[in-house]
């Protein structure tokens, strides 16, 4: 009998269910964790059978006990590049000595950089290299994520990245999202490289994963909002869900265009002012911060405690990449958005579990009910406040995934 079969009984814990309301959660709704203490969840064949207290126990159950610990979802990091080769060690030093992000992406440098690496390296060495990375996110309490391309720059290299993405997550324990991130940044040495990517790079994705998510990152010195609504425009055509890199720097006006394309998502916004976020609270389209790029890159933060005070829907991630994320944490981006988003340590859970989940159309994660997957973690902590609280080192005491326990 492996792992996953076994039958196993979680009890004496401060259970987060976050099991009400409808998805996603917004507004009021994101500080309602469904807290229960002294409770117990019964997990059979990868799947949760029961949650609640006073559950009689079956003596053939394995028995953890939680000893009044927090168990809760597993985290779920909905926006990460976790796909790369190479370092940027080099210009991390040059950010030292005073250069700014833009300045050095256009000087060639930033994600060109990687660029390079990831033209040069193989499929085998990108999926190993994103396989020990996922592992590495797992040991965090990490189950599921999104993982995205954007580092090949041409069709025979987005292609690349893609295929990396599937090997490992068809070995990874957890689950993956992918999206084809092909307006990430753009190619000088390519004449007309938005008509490359439009014509030529997406149809070419199309053939081979035809309902993957397209993204784009509009911003000074990369997709102009018309190039990026083009972009848009020919995916959504094909059939393909759209997610958008916007307001990260400098606020063009992608995030009203994103809307009106029916975008998942909108992320970033570190430069959105009040008005756009009202908008984008008031719509479907969710928005995520990524408080590890604004801790690593420049002190900017995106404002989640107006976007949320006017019934927004947010969700937090790492945004884990080479040049302005290098962090692999879920627990570190929720200290992170506690301290400079302005939101509780309810809303950062919410945040970073069952909204993730959402996003990404794992409906049966995020949340620990009847019939959902087994992914889920004890803390060490027995009140969930210390995940705001103390930020660094490992948080969890256990991760289960799809009902096997991880560590």
């Amino acid at each position: 009998m492996s792992e996953s079969d076994q039958s196993i009984a979680v009890i004496n814990a401060r259970v987060l269910k976050l099991a009400d309301g409808v998805l996603p959660r917004r507004g009021k709704q994101m500080s309602n964790l469904d807290a229960i203490n002294k409770a117990s969840i019964l997990i059979e064949n990868g799947q949760i059978e029961q949650v609640g207290t006073d559950l009689p126990i079956p003596s053939s159950f394995r028995t953890i006990d939680a000893k009044g610990r927090v168990v809760m979802p597993a985290f779920v990091d909905c926006h990460t590049h976790a796909c790369w080769a190479g370092d940027r060690l080099d210009e991390w030093e040059l950010k030292q000595r005073g250069a700014t992000y833009l300045e050095i992406l256009k000087s060639g440098g930033g994600i060109m950089s990687t660029v390079n690496a990831v033209r040069n390296a193989s499929t085998d060495e990108l999926a190993e290299a994103l396989f020990d990375r996922l592992n590495w996110m797992l040991s965090e309490g990490t189950t599921a994520c999104e993982v995205k391309s954007g580092y090949g720059l041409s069709t025979k290299d987005e292609l690349k990245m893609l295929d990396a993405i599937q090997i490992a997550s068809s070995k990874w324990a957890g689950r993956v999202s992918p999206t084809a991130c092909i307006g990430h940044a753009k190619d000088a040495s390519v004449q007309d490289f938005v008509k490359q990517t439009i014509q030529e790079t997406l149809p070419a994705i199309h053939q081979e994963y035809p309902t993957v998510t397209i993204d784009a990152y509009t911003e000074d010195g990369a997709w102009s909002v018309d190039e990026t609504v083009a972009l848009f425009e020919s995916a959504k055509e094909l059939g393909h869900p759209l997610r958008i890199h916007a307001d990260q720097f400098n606020s063009l006006g992608m995030l009203e265009a994103a809307i009106e394309l029916g975008a998942l998502s909108v992320d970033h916004l570190e430069a959105t002012p009040n008005e756009s976020l009202t908008l984008l609270a008031r719509s479907n389209t969710m928005g995520v911060m990524l408080p590890c790029s604004g801790f690593h890159v420049d002190s900017r933060y995106g404002d989640a405690r107006a976007f949320i005070d006017q019934n927004g829907a947010l969700a937090i991630a790492t945004n884990v990449n080479p040049g302005s994320a290098p962090c692999v944490s879920m627990p570190m981006s929720i200290a992170l958005a506690v301290r400079n988003l302005g939101i509780t340590a309810a809303e950062a859970i919410c945040a970073s579990t069952i909204n993730g989940a959402h996003l990404l159309g794992f409906d049966d994660l995020g949340s620990i009910q009847k019939g959902n997957q087994a992914d889920i973690v004890m803390l060490r902590h027995s009140d969930e406040r210390q995940l705001g609280y103390f930020f660094g080192g490992n948080h969890t005491e256990m991760v289960m995934c799809n009902g096997r326990i991880i560590r």
